[in-house]
């Protein structure tokens, strides 16, 4: 399931981010996370079943929209459909925005199938 990020958490999100390609610096990292912690329109959520194993994280556009930012699993958990869960449950925390891809998460959510458009909806559990 989907929980918001606390500051207990921070090395776990911090090591869960580094898989991003633009955050394998430290100090990019703690630029993000601090971006997440005092940015009220940056919200970070991770995934918990037992552990945790995987990180969302969004910026609120408007009203409107969301704007997936970084979306991350850990290598030993990928490819059992976490990031698809990840996105899903964000859509049921926000069911009236439309959620989108920015251009570094693109990829794997068209690949995911489950985002809401506009006029239509794509993919499903």
């Amino acid at each position: 399931m989907l929980i918001r990020y606390k500051k207990a958490f921070e090395k776990i999100a911090m090591g869960l981010l580094s898989f991003m390609p633009n955050e394998k610096d430290i100090k990019k990292l703690q630029q993000t996370i601090k971006q997440y912690e005092t940015d009220r329109n940056w919200q970070l959520f991770l995934w918990k079943d037992e552990d945790i194993t995987g990180l969302l994280g969004v910026q609120i556009i408007n009203n409107d929209s969301i704007q997936i930012q970084h979306i991350s699993v850990n290598p030993s958990h990928r490819k059992q459909g976490i990031g698809k869960k990840m996105v899903c449950g964000l859509q049921e925390l926000y069911p009236e925005k439309v959620i989108v891809p920015n251009e570094e998460t693109a990829g794997f959510i068209g690949k995911c199938g489950t985002l809401k458009t506009n006029d239509s909806e794509t993919g499903s559990d």
